[in-house]
């Protein structure tokens, strides 16, 4: 068994669980999302680094009817549906005020807090960055605990932030549709870059 000092490889498996076979889902089964999976998700998702550890990811779920009632219009034509019929989404964000925590997680640096308190500009980049590489980290998460996931870009980031973080720090990044996969969830699987197409080795 290693330790946690020596990393080992993954079983062929579990990477295609995560990566190679991982596919974004478009329709999901009735079969409810329970708490404890999200509690799972959440014990994967928090050892994910972030610069100084700041964790700026924050997120809401939408269970009820009333909750995705007041998301489903704001989100883009072709995710309304999904999001309608998805058995929880989670509208992940940033929240700009993550300073606030640092003295708690953070504590090596006991003036960390400050170094941000001043520059709304900078907190809200490092907020942004930093919530978007937890987002991903969310979604391979979901899939490791067993579920799927369909990660959305399209809506109305304004209205989401307007109808649901007013009065906080926290900016809509991405909607996520979680579930077990229904009827035909599948698109066909799109290009990737090839390895030479992105790599520069200097």
């Amino acid at each position: 068994m290693p330790t946690s000092t020596e990393p080992f490889e993954l079983r062929k498996d579990a990477q295609d669980l995560l990566f190679r076979e991982a596919r974004t889902a478009n329709t999901f089964s009735d079969e409810p999302v329970t708490s404890d999976q999200i509690r799972a998700i959440h014990d994967l998702v928090k050892y994910g680094p972030t610069s100084m550890n700041m964790q700026p990811l924050r997120i809401t779920l939408l269970r009820s009817a009333e909750s995705r009632a007041r998301l489903v219009p704001l989100m883009s034509e072709g995710n309304q549906g999904k999001t309608a019929s998805a058995p929880l989404v989670a509208v992940l964000s940033a929240d700009v005020d993550f300073h606030e925590t640092l003295g708690r997680v953070f504590p090596v640096k006991p003036n960390a807090r400050e170094i941000f308190a001043a520059d709304e500009a900078k907190r809200e980049r490092d907020a942004r960055l930093n919530a978007s590489m937890q987002v991903a980290y969310f979604i391979i998460g979901i899939r490791a605990v067993g579920l799927a996931a369909g990660p959305m870009s399209g809506f109305d980031a304004d209205a989401v932030d307007r109808e649901f973080f007013t009065g906080t720090a926290q900016q809509s990044l991405v909607v996520v549709n979680i579930g077990h996969p229904g009827p035909n969830p599948w698109g066909e699987r799109l290009p990737r870059h090839e390895f030479d197409d992105i790599v520069t080795e200097l």
